[in-house]
Order: C-alpha cells, then sequence, then structure tokens
C-alpha cells in the first residue's frame, strides 16, 4: 500500500513539471518575435548605409538558399517514403500472383 501511495506522489509531482514545461515553454517562444524583428531592424540599417546596393544582394542570396534547403530536405524525404511504400505495394501485389 504504501508504494502505491509514493509512485501516486511522483506522478503528480511529474504532471505538474510537464505543464511547468509547457507554460515556460509557450512563454519562451510567444516572446520569440520581438527578438526577430529586432534583427531584421539591424539587417536594414546596415543594408541602407552602403549606396552600391553589393551587400543587399548578398544578403538576398543568404537567404534564398536559407529558405530552399529545408524545402530540399523535405522534398528528399518525402520522397524516399513513397519509394519504400510504393516498394512494399509492389512486393505485395508480386506475391498475389
Amino acid at each position: 500500500m504504501q508504494i502505491r501511495i509514493k509512485s501516486k506522489k511522483i506522478k503528480v509531482k511529474s504532471k505538474k513539471l510537464g505543464v511547468l514545461k509547457k507554460i515556460l515553454f509557450t512563454f519562451t517562444f510567444s516572446l520569440l518575435p520581438f527578438f526577430v524583428e529586432a534583427q531584421c531592424a539591424m539587417c536594414r540599417a546596415a543594408l541602407e548605409s552602403e549606396e552600391s546596393g553589393v551587400q543587399a544582394e548578398a544578403i538576398n542570396d543568404g537567404i534564398v538558399f536559407l529558405m530552399v534547403i529545408p524545402y530540399i530536405l523535405v522534398a528528399a524525404a518525402g520522397f524516399a517514403i513513397y519509394k519504400m511504400k510504393y516498394a512494399k505495394k509492389k512486393e505485395a501485389t508480386d506475391g498475389v500472383e
């Protein structure tokens, strides 16, 4: 009996800790946009100070590069999953004949 009571107390504490982690996670990521906006203002100031536009082109190229990589990774993962499922279906239909 005593062991069960102690284990229930531990579970209650872990549930409270889980709720605390969720609240902390939500609070932290709700403040994230404020930091991002400050970075954009710094980039804008750096780009406006130069007149030749070379730095602006470099930053635009960097943005495009950073944007493309996740899409390529997701497409590769999707293609791999499609091929695995297609191979399983083909094996299943080959065994029926």
